[in-house]
């Protein structure tokens, strides 16, 4: 086990970073309340993509959020990036941080670790919120996302400047929330060099990783809400209703927000996790 969380004022997002596995890995979080809630960063973004409703959250649980290893700005290491790998490694995060018994949230490639993960470690896990992410097999992909799955020949993105294969993703969140520059900088910067280019092997598992998950989604019992965009170009909704209709515990909300639901739309998608928590 590693040092227990500390807490941080609730209406800043503060990070630190803390070792786990031998990885540096960057985390936040806000003051102790009887709840916590794990908080998983989406891609290609980071923890500050929680910056919008993290007042919001803070007010029903010690919130929690880390970069994963390889996204954001914690370290990676190859042999964990894939959802089976990941979710393994976010248990061993919350052993690190001496969480238990915790609501998860997790977007984007958070959806696959966290259902991998409470399948293996039911006991684990209070709650889930996921979405966003890719669940279905055969897959069920928008663009860019169909691209950097199955291109054959990653030549192309290793010549490409990653800021600009990051700034396009991120036109792709809503004109009504206006990125604050900070956190535009921090999406930007943690992918820069070979990162980016690193961090695809985690969708480009996605052909064999979504064929196994299929299987053990029936036997995940910890309560799931699904959140998904009716507008999300990169991951269609269907993965959502795939998802609600093989978990035998689990609410789907489909809300008017495109591939970014957590910033598209953060005060709908703070209320339904705090109501998600609140039920579960």
């Amino acid at each position: 086990m590693g040092n227990p969380v500390t807490t941080a004022p609730d209406r800043a997002l503060q990070t630190r970073y803390t070792t786990v596995d031998g990885l540096a890995i960057r985390y936040a979080t806000s003051s102790a309340r009887p709840d916590q809630a794990l908080l998983l960063s989406p891609w290609p973004e980071s923890l500050y993509a929680f910056e919008p409703m993290w007042p919001q959250l803070a007010d029903h649980a010690q919130l929690v959020a880390v970069d994963l290893p390889g996204f954001g700005q914690s370290e990676g290491r190859p042999d964990l990036l894939s959802p089976r790998a990941m979710g393994e490694f976010v248990v061993r995060i919350a052993d690190h941080l001496q969480l238990d018994r915790l609501h998860a949230v997790g977007p984007d490639v958070g959806t696959s670790a966290l259902l991998f993960a409470a399948s293996t470690h039911p006991d684990r896990f209070r709650s889930l919120v996921v979405g966003s992410g890719a669940t279905t097999y055969p897959l069920e992909l928008g663009e860019p996302l169909t691209r950097w799955v199955h291109t054959p020949d990653l030549a192309r993105y290793e010549a490409m400047d990653p800021r600009r294969i990051v700034a396009g993703a991120l036109d792709g969140i809503s004109s009504a929330y206006q990125l604050p520059e900070h956190v535009r900088e921090d999406y930007l910067s943690a992918y820069d060099g070979e990162r980016f280019v690193a961090s695809m092997a985690y969708v480009r598992s996605y052909p064999t990783e979504l064929a196994a998950l299929g299987p053990v989604l029936p036997r995940v019992t910890t309560p799931v809400q699904v959140i998904a965009g009716a507008r999300d170009g990169a991951v269609p909704p269907t993965n959502g209703r795939y998802l609600h209709d093989r978990l035998p515990a689990s609410r789907l909300d489909v809300i008017d927000a495109g591939h970014f639901t957590w910033e598209d739309a953060p005060d709908t998608y703070a209320r339904l996790v705090a109501n998600w928590w609140a039920r579960t």
